[in-house]
């Protein structure tokens, strides 16, 4: 199981003093495609090419050209040293003396400390993780599928029976759904190698899903998280308006691609019971089929060929898609909420340009911690911990709450938490709230 990655040297600290030096005007000003030049521990690098064979995706990398990256990209990588190997072809220079590390007038006293804190969890060894929770976790997620079998089995297949199995494996795909996305952001096995090898496994035979669409999704989220035009889950089709700023938009230029000023109340007929079962379904088909991803094809055809080889049996052609298709619509309303409700409700604007800590903690909140929060919704109760040190096992998110909130006071930034049906209870008042800011835009601007 995965160690906390190691800083080591900075990078590219055996460069020489001698080599070229840029100005920030100068690196902002290739931030254009064919022409992108970021910045990561004041040195500077074209990723021009590099972002076509990024593995975390091509965006990831274009949402901070021309800015610092040091903080996203320690975020990501667990293991630096290997990392730094396709680095340093793409080296062009160095920051000058004269300039801060900080682009955009971020705090540089706020980074600082935020990288002190860092490092001593790191020391502590908050990134290592604990291999009997990952143990017992996979042990009752295969257990929950094995039993509705040893029901059928033993009691036939009664309604009574068929709901209770239904609920056991919608159980099943929520809670694969919380190990995959541990696996997707490399923290549970040391050798990352191992982590991507148990992802495509639990995503795809578990889940029917695919790693590499969650992938290409879920890290421009973290990157750039509630930013409009950066982060994908903004892209609500046209059919919801989201945020203080968006309504606004759509109300000026007279766009009424749906009655906005109810969104809170039609979200419940296309949100929750949709997003698994129609959006994802149809999202990840197309991506298989288009980038001919044949390994993760047959990953995601042995779900449905075990599936429907353990309950054809029992239900027939018919009845075991029904039973399917209402396991995905539990799925779907178990998933959207817990993963809406730490976002939705928060800050969604254009780009700002803040530091890490601040970008993260404005689109995120937590929501009270229990025993049972920690296991509905995966641990992502702790998403300010999560966003803020994606890669750190989240069995250790609870130790790591009090020195960020601790942080975040010294900083004046906002740290978040609420009970955990306020927080499903404020997607709604959200949405009201962008609904009416709409209405008003279009009726009177």
């Amino acid at each position: 199981m995965r160690g906390g990655g190691q800083r080591g040297n900075q990078l590219g600290s055996g460069e020489s003093n001698s080599c070229p030096q840029y100005t920030w005007e100068e690196v902002q000003k290739h931030n254009r495609t064919g022409d992108q030049w970021l910045v990561i521990e004041r040195k500077v690098y074209d990723v021009s090419e590099w972002t076509k064979r990024h593995p975390g995706g091509h965006r990831v990398l274009e949402h901070y050209v021309g800015e610092d990256a040091t903080d996203a990209f320690m975020a990501f990588h667990p293991d630096l040293q290997f990392v730094r190997k396709f680095m340093k072809p793409l080296l062009m220079g160095q920051l000058a003396l004269t300039e801060p590390s900080q682009d955009h007038g971020k705090n540089a006293a706020l980074v600082e400390d935020f990288r002190a804190l860092r490092n001593r969890l790191e020391a502590q060894g908050l990134f290592r993780t604990k291999p009997l929770f990952y143990i017992l976790y996979i042990g009752h997620i295969l257990l929950l599928e094995a039993l509705p079998l040893v029901l059928l089995w033993h009691f036939g297949n009664g309604w009574i029976i068929t709901l209770l199995i239904a609920v056991m494996l919608a159980t099943v795909q929520a809670q694969s759904g919380w190990l995959q996305h541990d696996l997707g952001h490399l923290s549970v096995f040391k050798n990352s190698t191992l982590d991507h090898l148990a992802h495509k496994f639990v995503i795809g035979h578990l889940k029917g899903a695919s790693a590499h669409w969650w992938n290409f999704q879920h890290f421009q989220h973290h990157s750039k998280p509630n930013v409009l035009s950066k982060d994908p889950d903004l892209n609500t089709l046209q059919i919801l308006v989201l945020g203080n700023v968006q309504p606004v938009e759509y109300g000026i230029k007279k766009l009424k691609h749906m009655p906005y000023n109810h969104q809170h109340n039609y979200f419940f007929l296309i949100g929750p019971p949709m997003l698994i079962p129609v959006v994802f379904s149809v999202y990840i088909f197309k991506t298989l089929w288009s980038k001919r991803d044949w390994v993760e094809f047959v990953w995601y055809l042995s779900y449905y060929t075990r599936f429907f080889l353990c309950y054809i049996p029992y239900y027939g052609l018919l009845g075991a898609v029904l039973l399917q298709s209402f396991v995905r619509f539990l799925e779907s309303h178990w998933y959207v909420w817990v993963t809406q409700m730490n976002h939705i409700p928060m800050d969604i604007d254009y780009e700002k340009h803040e530091d890490w800590l601040s970008m993260q903690l404005n689109a995120t909140c937590n929501v009270e911690q229990s025993a049972f929060n920690d296991w509905f919704t995966g641990h992502l109760n702790f998403q300010i911990e999560h966003h803020v040190f994606p890669t750190m096992p989240r069995h250790n998110y609870v130790y790591v709450a009090p020195l960020l909130r601790e942080l975040c006071e010294k900083y004046g930034v906002q740290y978040q938490v609420k009970g955990l049906f306020e927080a499903m209870s404020d997607i709604i008042g959200s949405l009201k709230k962008s609904g009416e800011l709409w209405l008003d835009a279009y009726l009177h601007k």
